[in-house]
């Protein structure tokens, strides 16, 4: 009876068939019978249509994850050659110092080469004039005693004169053991 009532509203049975005036009550059954219709006759389009939606977006999921395991292995590649770049960086860094030092004992060394060959050279420039200095010296004196030996010579030997020269021979003399 309420399945009557509901769609047939307040008629009573055996009156026929008549107008419905409950408008919420048409209304609904409007809608049902529409969903009614779309279903039978959408219903599969639209299940075809989700369903290649749905692959679609699969599709989509497994390239944005192949693709993202291939950016994480480029990144992964990225990284090692960063690594190796920073290892070639440090090794050339360590060459340059040690290529650097090596240069700087190289050219502390060599400039003291050169200092001990300057400090020799003023030494033997130094012991040069001091010879050069003792032979000029050595020279005049020589010369001066000849001067006065010459003079002595020619001014003739005295009496004082002969007597020590005298004595300087015997006293050579006294002290010569054959």
């Amino acid at each position: 009876m309420v399945f009557q009532s509901l769609f047939l509203g307040n008629l009573p049975l055996a009156e026929g068939f008549g107008l419905n005036t409950n408008i919420f009550e048409t209304n609904i059954i409007n809608l049902a019978a529409v969903v009614a219709i779309v279903i039978s006759f959408v219903g599969k389009n639209l299940s075809a249509l989700l369903e290649d939606r749905k692959k679609t977006i699969l599709n989509n999921l497994q390239e944005a994850s192949l693709r993202a395991s291939e950016a994480q292995e480029r990144l992964n590649v990225a990284k090692n050659q960063l690594e190796l770049a920073k290892k070639k960086a440090t090794e050339i860094r360590e060459e340059g110092i040690l290529r650097a030092t090596q240069e700087i004992n190289n050219c502390v060394s060599q400039h003291e080469e050169r200092l001990s060959k300057l400090e020799e050279f003023k030494q033997e420039t130094v012991q040069f004039y001091q010879q050069k200095a003792f032979k000029q010296a050595y020279m005049y004196v020589i010369s001066r005693i000849m001067s006065r030996v010459k003079e002595r010579l020619n001014k003739g030997l005295d009496a004082t004169y002969h007597v020590v020269v005298n004595n300087f021979y015997v006293s050579r003399f006294t002290e010569y053991n054959p």
